[in-house]
């Protein structure tokens, strides 16, 4: 009975040193790294529906790029706050030049920081548009701003702040 009770002991003993490596370790638990580099791939994925929404001039898809309570700082008039104030600005500049087309839009992000479902980005943007057919292009020159994200509950991310220049 006793060599029993050492094997049992000695058992034990084993599984918590092992417990202990596999946890220290993060053997059996999602890593850090991981879903940072999941955060990444879905901004990014936003980054490409920003620019494709953007070249197109494609209103939902605009507005879709928004968290529910999203805030627009640089509207004529004031911030656009909200999803729903959001398509009424793009519905209203679509209906005040219906030929505006977007011929180039770049964004490069430099810096990415992520806690607790949110993100702060910063980047430079340049674009290169026409009002009308008739028009000449008008380029914007590289402008530097920040963007805040904001994570969804189904782990996309969408922006919750835009217009810091």
């Amino acid at each position: 009975m006793r060599r029993t009770s050492l094997i049992t002991i000695l058992v034990f003993v084993a599984g918590l040193g092992i417990g202990y490596f596999a946890r220290s370790t993060g053997i059996g638990a999602p890593k850090k790294a991981d879903a940072h580099a999941a955060d990444l791939a879905a901004i990014e994925k936003l980054h490409k529906a920003d620019i494709e929404a953007t070249l197109t001039q494609d209103t939902s898809a605009m507005t879709n790029l928004w968290s529910e309570d999203g805030v627009k700082i640089d509207v004529p008039g004031g911030p656009a706050v909200g999803r729903k104030a959001m398509q009424e600005v793009y519905e209203k500049s679509r209906a005040d030049y219906p030929e505006f087309q977007v011929l180039k839009y770049t964004n490069d992000v430099r810096d990415v920081q992520i806690v607790d479902g949110w993100a702060i980005e910063v980047g430079d943007s340049e674009a290169t548009y026409k009002i009308s057919a008739k028009d000449s292009p008008v380029n914007v020159p590289r402008t530097r701003g920040m963007r805040v994200l904001k994570r969804q509950s189904d782990g996309a991310w969408k922006f919750a702040l835009v217009g810091l220049k």
